[in-house]
Formats: C-alpha cells, sequence, structure tokens
C-alpha cells in the first residue's frame, strides 16, 4: 500500500493494469465498508538500510533480554548454557534449512537426525518409543490426553492443578473440541492431593496428568502415585523436565505410559517464549496411537543402512477416519537442535548440570529466606525451581529489580495466583555473585516499596 501511495498517478494505473484492476478499491472488496481507513496514512518517508538497521536497534535495545539483564525466570522457558558448537552445527546449510522428510530415499540426513532425536530422548525418559517431536510440551501433553482416551475408550481425563496453568489451558481447549470431560484434582502444600486423586480415580477416567517436577518447582512423590495407580488402568501422563532426569527417577522406572516434555532447555534459545520443543515419548503398547510421525532405521535389499517414516498417523497420510492427530510438522529444527546439545554434552555433563541447578537453587532459596518478609512458600524438595513469598506485591518486585538489571522471576499472580508469590528458577548460568546481587536487590527494592505503602 505504502508503495503505490507513493507512486504518480501513471505509476499507480500500470499498476492497476499489471494486477488486472481499474481501481483500488478492486482489491478491497473483501474487506467490509465499516473497517476501512479513508485517511491518508501518516508514514514516514522511507529509510536507508543503514538507517533502519539503526532505528530497529533502538526499538530493540527497549527489550530487556537475557543477555543484559541476569535471568532467574522461569516458568517452563528458561536461560541455560548453549555451547557455541551447538550454534555453529546448526548453521549448516543442510541443517539450517531442513523440514520434514517427505521422500525418504532423498532426506537420509533429516530423517537420521529425527531417528538420533528419537533414540536419545528414549535412553532420557526410559520410555520405548519417541516420535519426531511437537510443537511444544502445552500441545504434547494434550494429545497425549487424546491419546489416552483413544487407548482406552473413557471421555474423563484427570489432570493435577500441579500442572503448568497454561499447559492446562490448552488442555482443555483440545479436550471442549472433543466432548471430554477434564477434572482438575487439587493440591496442598505445592503438591497434588493424593487423597483427591484416589477419590477422582474411582469414578473411572482415561489417564491422570502429572508434572515433575511440578510447576511450583516442587519434586512429586513418584513412588507414593506408582502404588496408587498400580492395578488401576488409567494411564499415567508424566510431563518433565528433561535436564532433571540424569538426577531424579525416570518416568519408565514409576510406571508412566506416556512422557511429555519442553525441550526448550536442550540447547534452544529462550527466544520471547518460541519456537519451543515438544517431546513425546510412550510404551510400546501407545505405538499405534502416537501423534505425528516416527523415523525407523532398517536396511535396503544391497544391505545398506537406511532411515524411513516408519509411522505417520495425521490425516495427510492415512484415511482421515484413522487418524489419531492433525499435528502438522515436526520442530525438525529444534529437535536437531536438542540432539546436538545431548550429544556435545553427554550422560556425565547433563548430570553435572543438573547437579550445579540442584545445588544454585537450594543456595539462592536459603539466602532468599534469610532476608526479612521473604520465605520459601513449599517447605518441599525442589530441582531448579522454587517459589518465594514475599513482603509485598512480587509484580511490584520484578519492576523494580528490572530497573536493576535483573529478571526477578515470574510473579504468580500472572496465573490468578497469590500477589505475594514469585516464582523464581536458578540454572547452572547463575554464579553466586548473581544470586547474593539477587539477594540485595529484592530487598532494597521490597524496603522502598514498604516505605511508600
Amino acid at each position: 500500500m505504502a508503495t503505490y501511495i507513493g507512486r504518480s498517478e501513471n505509476e499507480r494505473q500500470e499498476m492497476l493494469r499489471t494486477v488486472g484492476a481499474s481501481a483500488l478499491e478492486d482489491l478491497l472488496e473483501s474487506v467490509p465498508e465499516s473497517i476501512r481507513e479513508r485517511a491518508r496514512i501518516a508514514l514516514e518517508e522511507g529509510l536507508s538500510e543503514f538507517d533502519m538497521t539503526a532505528a530497529m536497534s533502538e526499538i530493540a535495545s527497549e527489550n530487556a533480554s537475557a543477555r543484559g539483564a541476569i535471568c532467574f525466570a522461569g516458568a517452563g522457558v528458561y536461560d541455560h548454557f548453549i555451547p557455541a558448537a551447538v550454534r555453529h552445527l546448526l548453521s549448516r546449510s543442510e541443517f539450517y534449512t531442513c523440514y520434514t522428510p517427505y521422500q525418504a530415499e532423498v532426506s537420509q540426513g533429516t530423517l537420521q537426525a529425527i531417528f538420533e532425536f528419537q533414540s536419545l530422548m528414549c535412553r532420557l525418559t526410559g520410555m520405548d518409543v519417541c516420535n519426531a517431536s511437537m510443537y511444544d510440551a502445552a500441545t504434547a501433553l494434550a494429545e497425549a490426553a487424546l491419546l489416552a482416551v483413544n487407548v482406552s475408550g473413557k471421555r474423563h481425563v484427570l489432570v493435577s492443578s500441579c500442572v503448568h496453568p497454561n499447559y492446562r489451558k490448552v488442555l482443555k481447549t483440545y479436550c471442549s473440541a472433543a466432548s471430554i470431560a477434564v477434572e482438575e484434582i487439587p493440591s496442598d502444600d505445592g503438591v497434588t492431593e493424593l487423597a483427591k486423586l484416589r477419590a477422582a480415580l474411582e469414578k473411572g477416567a482415561a489417564c491422570f496428568i502429572h508434572q515433575q517436577p511440578n510447576f511450583y518447582g516442587v519434586v512429586e512423590d513418584v513412588a507414593k502415585l506408582g502404588e496408587l495407580l498400580s492395578g488401576n488402568p488409567v494411564l499415567l501422563i508424566s510431563c518433565v523436565d528433561p535436564l532433571s532426569l540424569s538426577l531424579l527417577k525416570p518416568p519408565g522406572d514409576y510406571g508412566a505410559d506416556i512422557v511429555v516434555g519442553e525441550g526448550q532447555a536442550l540447547g534452544n534459545s529462550m527466544n520471547f517464549g518460541g519456537p519451543l520443543l515438544g517431546f513425546f515419548a510412550s510404551r510400546d503398547e501407545c505405538l499405534r496411537k502416537l501423534p505425528g510421525r516416527i523415523v525407523g532405521m532398517t536396511t535396503d535389499n544391497a544391505g545398506r543402512r537406511g532411515f524411513v517414516l516408519t509411522l505417520q498417523t495425521r490425516e495427510q497420510h492415512i484415511r482421515r477416519a484413522k487418524a489419531t492427530s492433525n499435528i502438522c510438522t515436526n520442530e525438525a529444527l529444534v529437535a536437531l537442535t536438542a540432539t546436538v546439545y545431548l550429544a556435545l554434552v553427554g550422560e556425565k555433563g547433563l548430570k553435572e548440570l543438573a547437579s550445579q541447578c540442584l545445588t544454585k537453587s537450594h543456595y539462592a532459596a536459603e539466602k532468599l529466606a534469610s532476608i526479612e518478609g521473604f520465605s520459601i512458600e513449599f517447605k518441599k524438595p525442589f530441582f531448579k525451581e522454587f517459589v518465594l513469598r514475599c513482603p509485598v506485591p512480587a509484580e511490584s518486585l520484578v519492576d523494580g529489580a528490572l530497573s536493576k538489571g535483573l529478571l526477578a522471576g515470574v510473579p504468580l499472580s500472572r496465573f490468578s495466583g497469590d500477589s505475594k508469590l514469585l516464582l523464581v528458577a536458578v540454572t547452572e548460568k547463575r554464579t553466586k555473585k548473581e544470586i547474593d546481587g539477587l539477594c540485595v536487590v529484592l530487598d532494597e527494592v521490597a524496603r522502598g516499596l514498604r516505605g511508600t505503602q
């Protein structure tokens, strides 16, 4: 439009003739008259590339990023260290432009990368099979619920209220369209109320969904959960932090039937919250119902190794009535990132990273709890994230800390929670100096806020 307005009348007419229109209004027939803007748009003059770059950089500088601020924010997306080799390898053109491998015979590299991703995630989760990745943890969790309904025939889903609020919203959106009832199991002191779960199970359900560690960072008692579900036909769906699995018991060991989670922490940047990487693994019994795709390894008639799309349950590939999902693509590049990251870090490196998250987060919790007016909300084991009760509204505390170069955490009021609760995440990137600095800043900001109340 700006190009059209900025031209002479002869040039405008030539442009219209080129597209087969006699007037500009011909191109706007689909736009209702009531919402058309008749006034001339006040556009500035065009800029050179140099000036535009400078202008955009100035606008971007108004954002507080993890590059310019020390990040203690989490709630599903975390500031972990990414080795330079990860991005270097991904920058290769054959990786950077990869997409869904429709033609297996010419997509061997892409297929092998996906196969390696599946293999690594199976090893990490302790499950039998993993698909070629999902959009994010929220949609993976919702797809897992649909799978459970398809397997069991029961149209009732149980989910812990300690599961990420956004994940639960996506789950309800999926289920409402499919006439599936979603029942939330309440929490007590930061963990799922197993007594309430026991009562809900007596009514029958397709599955129970929990998160480990849960949204509040607390490590749930999966041993007791496993005992409760033992002998019950309900499927157990675990939503997990992949980095925690080098320290915590893998879901396959405590009876999970389906494992989903967010893979952003595996070498992917925060990217303002996306793109993300959902992973989806399960036991063999669920194989035929898995959404998305599964890549397999085989040999051709000459005995040479090859990779193929073994299973595709999308309606585009099989009869629509037999499709189990409308998931349309795999997150090939971000899944490859996770694959490269896991291969580089290795088993010992992953355990070291998790250990640092555990140690540093507990140091931070102890230091913060020693400040007057602050306390840890849930006195239970946690991995890298915990809930801090503040003497002033957490939102105001975060705003004050941001002005001092700190992303102090995520106020739970953003999820309809208590206004004085702050979710704090501490990854391996945070140093003792940064954690001590967080304590000083929060104390200073809180004192200032209390003085104005």
